[in-house]
């Protein structure tokens, strides 16, 4: 099962993300979290001591450099990096934890050799290991590549109910279905009672609830 988690920032992503975490470890599968939202806080949610000296991938920058063959402008844009998730996730109470970080040049989307290193990753997780994957990402799909986001087995957009929230799943969700994603489900969190479930289903009213 490969999940990527998104909505907008504050909606309880991490949350969300955690907990499936520790529900597929609980059942004894193994699982591999992946923080890339660049408002890293998914290993402190888990509950991984000293969450904040993790060094996230796009940092190393020695590691980068060598993958991609950087020289000036030039660099590989299919580095190697199966053998990265065993050699530098975390663990912590069975749960493997990779800390993606924030491309600095350019934006998320840029064409450089960090990101061509992370794109390049979590391909490889998403479409070559047998783990449970759980992705925690940021208001977006900017992470997935097309061959890549048709492995995700579900995408699962969290939002609260206020109209902000609303817009940003709307918004992800054309997005999504450009790059071929198909189960798309909508999370309801921070839900105090039935008006603010009939809320959310009144102005999301295209998207599927997998619960709140």
């Amino acid at each position: 099962m490969k999940i990527a988690i998104t909505g907008k920032g504050g909606v309880g992503k991490t949350l969300i993300a955690a907990g499936l975490s520790i529900a597929y470890k609980n059942e004894g599968k193994k699982v591999i979290a992946i923080d890339a939202d660049p408002d890293a806080n998914l290993a402190a949610t888990l509950g991984f001591p000293e969450p904040d000296k993790i060094t996230p991938l796009v940092e190393m920058k020695k590691l980068i450099t060598e993958r991609t063959g950087e020289i000036n402008s030039f660099f590989k844009l299919n580095p190697k990096v199966d053998d990265i998730p065993d050699a530098y996730a975390k663990e912590f109470n069975g749960i493997r934890l990779l800390v993606m970080g924030r491309v600095l040049r350019g934006g998320s989307g840029c064409v450089c050799p960090e990101n061509a290193f992370l794109k390049a990753l979590l391909s490889h997780i998403l479409l070559s290991r047998n783990e449970v994957v759980v992705v925690d990402m940021e208001a977006g799909v900017e992470h997935l590549g097309r061959g890549t986001a048709q492995a995700v087995d579900r995408l699962f957009i969290v939002v609260e109910p206020n109209m902000r929230s609303i817009e940003t799943a709307n918004r992800i969700k054309p997005l999504a279905k450009d790059l071929k994603i198909n189960n798309i489900f909508i999370i309801g969190n921070k839900v105090i009672n039935n008006e603010d479930i009939v809320f959310l289903k009144e102005n999301l009213s295209d998207f599927d609830f997998a619960g709140y």
